[in-house]
């Protein structure tokens, strides 16, 4: 497996292809298509493989606004919890569960809180994070509610993982759960968060 980090200058946001080297697979996919350039294209087809699925991290536009151009070159599913994702239909995904894509395992979790449809994808050793959590902070949250339960969610679905899993975001730098359990203060307990602030 390879992965390739593409940013859209236009809204800085992280896209993500994942490429199969596997001789008898040679499949790729894509995750969070924010713009789809040259570059991308180039790397799919100089690779010689074929798109089989796109997985959208939640149906911001500034995360799908590329799936028009995609789609009109490539026939990929659309996998999103969201039905309808940049007016195009989508494998509806609830809860968390497995998938197998471009011939690689592939993990999915809901952690509802930055929007109702956020999901994190997970394929080998690392989890691919939309906005529910980038290095230091978490996603913006509409309400006090929300936070809470975004922050509960990632106490579950992502700081439960082996703490060496590599962290890739929609924006900014990756991170690891080691680093974001010992220093993301939007996470931490209250009462870590008073000793965490002393360190800086």
């Amino acid at each position: 497996m390879k992965i390739y980090f593409h940013l859209c200058l236009e809204e800085f946001t992280n896209c993500y292809v994942i490429a199969n080297d596997d001789p008898n697979v040679k499949e790729a996919l894509i995750i969070d298509p924010g713009k789809i350039s040259t570059e991308i294209i180039n790397q799919i087809e100089d690779g010689g493989y074929d798109l089989t699925g796109v997985l959208i991290t939640h149906n911001h536009k500034n995360h799908v606004k590329g799936l028009n151009a995609l789609c009109k070159i490539y026939s990929p599913h659309i996998y999103a919890a969201d039905y309808e994702v940049a007016d195009y239909k989508s494998i509806v995904l609830q809860g968390d569960g497995k998938l197998k894509i471009a011939g690689l395992d592939v993990e999915y979790f809901s952690v509802p809180g930055h929007s109702p449809d956020c999901m994190v994808f997970k394929i080998g050793n690392v989890l691919f994070t939309g906005d529910t959590i980038t290095s230091g902070i978490i996603g913006e949250t509409s309400s006090s509610y929300s936070k809470k339960m975004l922050r509960t969610k990632i106490q579950e679905k992502i700081f439960s993982q082996t703490e060496d899993l590599v962290l890739m975001p929609g924006h900014g730098p990756p991170s690891t759960v080691a680093s974001e359990k010992q220093f993301n203060l939007d996470v931490a307990p209250s009462s870590s968060r008073s000793n965490l602030t002393e360190l800086f």
